[in-house]
């Protein structure tokens, strides 16, 4: 009953998007799912919608992807979270070209062997792209099964049987749509707070719903306290142009151009890491990102400098640097760095 009655509302109300193909239909291009899969990862729907658009026009499909180079494709990706999943996703496209004619496997095992796809991206595609049954539980699948058998164990403890009660409710027909209707269901109507449980087709199944608190399911996990590090990232101006440099490939944001930093560490460094012997400018200001695991505040020093830095890097005309692709904290520290 859940399967049929979570279908026939998904018939009605799936969401439009542009890498969807209609409810019932086996029209998926699986190079369109496998992109906004991979594109979808801890970003929001409404920031890929655009972004996703842009990306099929400029690689329409896996082999124009696979030829990208690959500071495009990390310039075109900024703002889309971790450069790590830019990466693979050059290395998957390139995979898919060179060992299997440009043709995505079809099956969950055959697409895990791809560099970057794990076992939810697998049976996203395999469900959604080619029918397969797959069991696919992302952030919001997790939600609506854990209130749907009450289970009230804290994530990430709660995944194992949460992962068991999702197998026994996915259909072996239209596996696809059943993965997007629950997304969609737990996107719009079973929301973290104040889930709308009189729109929901499955509140008759219900047990959170049944306990008068479906909210508490899952119980929230406890939050470490992120620890604060420090660093420098350095303004060098000359005629006009800002000194850049290329992240190492390995690490946060890598391969990525910059601006110049020092390490990062748990006190402020000054002017530990310049990338040239001028007259810097402590300029007061402060530049403050909080990643995944830690939040950053970066020093902004400034200096004019007629000769050539040290090391690797290019000189980038300020006007416009909105064209090189900076990842956010830099792109911030930019944006000041040329005020100050």
């Amino acid at each position: 009953m859940i399967a049929a009655d979570l279908l026939a509302w998904y018939d009605r109300h799936a969401r439009v998007l542009p890498w969807r193909a209609p409810p019932g239909s086996n029209a998926a291009d699986p190079y369109a799912v496998w992109l906004s899969e991979v594109m979808l990862q801890q970003t929001s729907v409404a920031t890929v919608r655009p972004r996703f658009a842009e990306f099929l026009e400029r690689w329409p499909s896996v082999e124009a992807l696979a030829a990208a180079a690959d500071a495009d494709l990390m310039a075109a990706w900024a703002g889309l979270g971790y450069y790590a999943r830019a990466r693979n996703l050059l290395a998957c496209a390139r995979a898919v070209v060179r060992e299997h004619g440009g043709r995505f496997p079809d099956t969950e095992a055959g697409l895990r062997t791809l560099p970057g796809v794990g076992d939810y991206t697998a049976a996203a595609v395999a469900a959604i792209a080619f029918g397969r049954r797959a069991v696919v539980v992302d952030a919001n699948v997790e939600r609506v099964v854990a209130r749907l058998f009450a289970i009230a164990q804290p994530l990430p403890a709660a995944r194992p049987p949460i992962r068991a009660a999702a197998e026994t409710i996915t259909p072996e027909a239209r596996a696809g749509d059943f993965a997007q209707a629950m997304m969609d269901l737990g996107s719009g109507v079973c929301t973290p707070r104040a889930p709308k449980c009189l729109l929901c087709p499955l509140r008759g199944d219900c047990a959170g719903f049944a306990s008068g608190t479906p909210e508490t399911f899952p119980a929230p996990k406890t939050k470490a306290a992120k620890p604060q590090r420090h660093g420098t990232v350095f303004w060098l101006e000359r005629n006009g142009a800002v000194w850049l440099v290329r992240r190492p490939d390995k690490g946060l944001l890598g391969g990525m151009r910059a601006l110049p930093t020092g390490a990062w560490s748990d006190a402020p460094p000054a002017l530990a890491g310049a990338p040239a012997d001028a007259a810097w400018r402590m300029t007061g200001v402060r530049v403050d990102h909080v990643f995944t695991h830690f939040r950053l505040q970066l020093a902004l020093a400034k200096a004019v400098e007629p000769s050539q830095p040290d090391g690797e890097g290019e000189w980038w005309p300020i006007a416009e640097l909105d064209k090189a692709g900076l990842p956010t904290v830099f792109a911030k520290a930019a944006r000041q760095g040329n005020e100050a």
